[in-house]
């Protein structure tokens, strides 16, 4: 072909900036990502479930009252049975149930999402660390990882609850810091698999180091499993809050779904028969934990459609 032949690049493109063309690239992608997302039905409802008790956490104080947890001058009596103005009945002090029940969203929620991100930002660090360099680095890291991976994650959690401040923050690190081995192996076992690409050998050629390489190179091609596994993870954060602050390990002056299991186990609800302070905290839980999870497995399937995921 000649050069007379040769197409002109017109204005636009020869306008285009490197920057331009990546924000272009990553628009393409989340374009196409939604579009495959939109495929699965179960996704779509874990989302949409999602975003409504995520609403109803952020709109906790204008849709039930900022003095609605307050044992002083509760407005019912104690262990009253669902009404017209309690639908969901009252606790052993005269609050509303579903009052508490809104607050408890916003701890639980927290909880969760403090709770993974740190669980596979360690997950993250130690399994590009670990299938990055070689040798006694990735040995020691491995063995580490392998001694939480075997012990109980939930007798590990209840030992650091225990020794610690109750409060949130140790529920939080309790958790974080018990269930991040899972989220290091996948991470370590996909950070090898991308390092045996050839275009990671071109870049030690020209001289890229090992910073370079695990932060421009490793950590983009496992973002999206990181992500998928994030939205599991959560769900598993939920739970195991739900269980810490059942067995009273958690701060007693905050409202959330665990600790209203446990409040109602204390009243006598479960002797009593009163079932409509028991079961909605119970609901709320498996609801969320499940959402996360369809969330969780539709990503996953778009992000790997050799998995088959039921849609």
């Amino acid at each position: 072909m000649t050069t007379e032949s040769m197409p002109t690049p017109t204005k636009a493109e020869t306008a285009q900036t490197p920057r331009s063309l990546a924000r272009a690239r990553k628009r393409r992608s989340v374009a196409r990502f939604w579009r495959e997302y939109r495929g699965h039905r179960s996704g779509l409802w874990g989302l949409a479930a999602l975003a409504l008790i995520a609403l109803v956490a952020l709109f906790a104080p204008q849709l039930v009252g900022a003095d609605s947890q307050s044992v002083t001058g509760a407005p019912g009596g104690a262990l009253e049975s669902p009404s017209g103005e309690f639908p969901l009945g009252t606790d052993q002090f005269g609050r509303s149930v579903l009052a508490l029940l809104v607050w408890g969203t916003r701890v639980s929620l927290t909880v969760g999402l403090l709770a993974a991100f740190l669980c596979v930002a360690i997950g993250t660090v130690v399994g590009i660390v670990a299938g990055h360099f070689h040798g006694w680095y990735s040995t020691v890291l491995m063995r580490i990882t392998d001694w939480f991976l075997v012990m109980p994650t939930l007798v590990l959690a209840i030992a650091l609850a225990t020794v610690m401040d109750r409060s949130m923050w140790t529920v939080i690190i309790a958790i974080g810091v018990t269930t991040w081995p899972t989220t290091a192996r996948l991470v370590r076992a996909q950070t090898l698999a991308v390092e045996s690409r050839p275009y990671i050998e071109r870049a030690r050629a020209l001289g890229g180091g090992h910073g370079h390489i695990m932060v421009r190179h490793v950590l983009p091609n496992v973002m999206p499993l990181v992500l998928a596994q994030t939205t599991l993870v959560i769900s598993s954060a939920i739970l195991t809050e739900a269980t810490l602050a059942f067995l009273g390990l958690s701060d007693p002056t905050t409202t959330s779904w665990g600790g209203m299991l446990q409040d109602a186990r204390e009243a006598g609800a479960v002797s009593a028969g009163d079932w409509w302070y028991l079961a909605p905290p119970g609901i709320a839980i498996a609801l969320v934990a499940l959402a996360f999870t369809l969330c969780g497995r539709a990503i996953e399937s778009v992000l790997n459609p050799k998995l088959g995921v039921a849609r």
